[in-house]
């Protein structure tokens, strides 16, 4: 029973002893022994003599081996490494004999129950390992049977998106609306390309993704890095994105002088102002310096309709108050809002829902909160300059460097395009060449400068012709009216009869950045104009009055003094020239239709 787990007779049967003694001690020896005691019973040794086995003394060793081996792996199971078949490695154990005992003592003893456990052990665990591996999806799940398919967790996916597709909703500012499929990582950039990709739109890197809450009268423009779905998930059912411009969305990096007044930087008035604006901008975007905004500001109380007038600090911290004046120490500083988790909206009807002083009311909203008025952090500013620069100090101690790599990616993009972009033109372009017919025989024109004296001349030619040919009465669909007279309402600057609120409004959610105009019609003259254009955040107003002279019909802004055939004309003269403007035209106020 010790060597093959049989009965004690067999072990005594003439016949056992003669046919499988040798063979069950050989195979017994090697696989629990090892090679000391397999070395001493092999049969192919020339000292071993089969017919003289000596089976009473080949049961002893083996018992004795057995204890052996049991004692060792019973002592030293924590410390003792295990080969693959579950032996423990060998040492002066083996060596050790044991004392004889009965037969019965010695089969009990000499059980190798440890080693079958260790085996078991060792199995179980080499189980727990495999099953513990995550599971290797199946790339071809369409040959599996339905019951083999794999199967998907509830909390592997998101719920209601099981393919890892949005549906968002943008409208345009006429209140059309589209319906876009995007991949939960699109940025606020990579959607407004797509937009203008769809809907044929001018790529000048002005467009912008508005949050706009009816509700709460909130608006603001997400930053180029944003992820969509992520605004998406903490706005509430009434909340839309809209699509519009934004030219003033990077233009304190261009003149940031005009966004943060010496009066209102802390360090300005330590240093008297002679801080040069790149180092202004460099003080805003490096985490290791300490700027702040100060200034007065009207705070509408938590829970109430009264409005206070407190002195505020701007820190990358937080918004705080002194309650003592105008004081900085620590002690009469108290927390207003926290940066962090919040951000800055502009406040669209202040005047009407929240009473506000002023029109230049801005609210500072935490992500967490979605309809509730009570949260909100309302402020209002003294001037339209102010307002501007709290807010844009508030996105820069927010966002920091990422703001200057969101203004850099575009123009990053444009220098790589110019390089492949050079002027490549075909068999036909480069055939072609400027002639004079003024004479009896064409001649070609050699002079660069000659031949585009000659193209706008050939321009203004054209226009003369064709107003002509309307005066004369020529067959025209648009008479009375001339082409001149018309022609300028296909343009995306024209925006017809709206009210001087209303292109206040559009200027205003545009961006207002020096040379943002737009043309209307005349309220109070229906056969003038209006140029409605922006500078130094203040909105001017310029009338265009039609004129005569020698029979034809201009138009001009400065008493006749520069004359103009149609609005396009006196468009392109003042984007090139002053003029008697405060600036140059630069950003046409648009709209897109979705």
């Amino acid at each position: 029973m010790a060597v093959a787990g049989c009965p004690d007779y067999f072990l005594h049967h003439p016949n056992y002893q003669q046919d499988n003694v040798d063979r069950a001690a050989d195979h017994r020896q090697a696989d629990l022994i090892g090679p000391g005691f397999q070395q001493s019973t092999n049969r192919n040794s020339p000292n071993h003599q089969e017919d003289d086995v000596d089976l009473e003394a080949l049961v002893n060793d083996m018992n004795s081996s057995f204890e052996s081996l049991y004692i060792s792996c019973s002592v030293q199971t924590e410390s003792t490494p295990l080969l693959h078949n579950g032996q423990a490695h060998r040492s002066a154990t083996y060596q050790t004999q044991a004392q004889p005992t009965s037969p019965h003592q010695r089969l009990h003893r000499s059980q190798p129950m440890h080693i079958l456990a260790v085996r078991r052990l060792q199995e179980e665990e080499q189980q727990y390992r495999t099953s513990s591996l995550p599971a290797i999806p199946n790339p071809f799940p369409e040959l599996c049977s339905p019951a083999s398919s794999p199967t998907l967790s509830s909390g592997s996916l998101p719920q209601c998106q099981p393919s890892g597709k949005y549906i968002i909703k943008i409208f345009s500012e006429d209140g059309m609306g589209k319906v876009v499929e995007i991949p939960a990582d699109m940025t606020a950039r990579d959607l407004c390309q797509f937009l203008v990709y769809k809907n044929h739109c001018v790529d000048d890197n002005s467009w912008a993704l508005v949050e706009h809450h009816p509700a709460l009268g909130l608006e603001r423009c997400l930053e180029d890095h944003e992820l969509v779905v992520q605004v998406q998930a903490s706005m509430t059912s009434e909340s839309k994105f809209l699509f519009r411009k934004n030219y003033a969305k990077y233009e304190f990096f261009k003149n940031p002088l005009n966004f943060f007044p010496e009066q209102m930087v802390a360090w300005c008035q330590e240093t008297n102002g002679t801080i040069p604006p790149s180092q202004l901008l460099q003080n805003f975007l490096n985490s290791n310096s300490c700027p702040e905004i100060q200034g007065y500001l009207y705070v509408k109380e938590m829970g109430r309709k009264s409005w206070k007038k407190l002195y505020v600090f701007l820190r990358r911290s937080g918004l705080y108050f002194s309650t003592k004046g105008t004081s900085k120490e620590p002690r009469h500083l108290q927390l207003l809002a926290d940066l962090e988790d919040s951000n800055v909206f502009t406040v669209i009807t202040g005047r009407k829902l929240h009473n506000a002083p002023t029109d230049f009311e801005f609210c500072i909203k935490p992500n967490k909160v979605r309809n509730e008025v009570k949260e909100l952090r309302m402020l209002c500013a003294e001037d339209e300059q102010s307002r501007t620069c709290w807010m844009t100090a508030f996105r820069l101690f927010k966002y920091g460097i990422l703001l200057y790599q969101n203004y850099k990616i575009p123009q990053q993009r444009k220098t790589l395009l110019s390089h492949f972009s050079a002027p490549v033109r075909s068999v036909s372009e480069n055939s072609l060449v400027a002639m004079d017919f003024s004479g009896r025989i064409g001649r070609v024109i050699d002079n660069p400068v000659e031949a585009q004296s000659a193209a706008m001349e050939e321009g203004h030619a054209w226009r003369k012709r064709s107003q002509r040919m309307n005066i004369l009465g020529s067959p025209s669909p648009l008479h009375p009216s001339s082409l001149s007279g018309v022609i300028h309402r296909t343009q995306l600057w024209f925006h017809g009869r709206i009210s001087r609120e209303e292109s206040h409004k559009m200027i205003h959610q545009q961006g207002r950045v020096d040379g943002m105009f737009l043309l209307r019609d005349s309220q109070s003259n229906p056969k003038a104009f209006v140029l409605t254009m922006c500078h130094h955040q203040k909105i001017k107003h310029f009338q265009i009055l039609p004129c005569e002279e020698d029979g034809q019909m201009f138009l001009s802004l400065d008493d006749a003094a520069t004359k103009f055939t149609d609005l396009i004309q006196l468009v392109e003269f003042y984007t090139l020239n002053r003029g008697v403007l405060p600036c140059k035209l630069k950003h046409p106020c648009t709209t897109v239709a979705l």
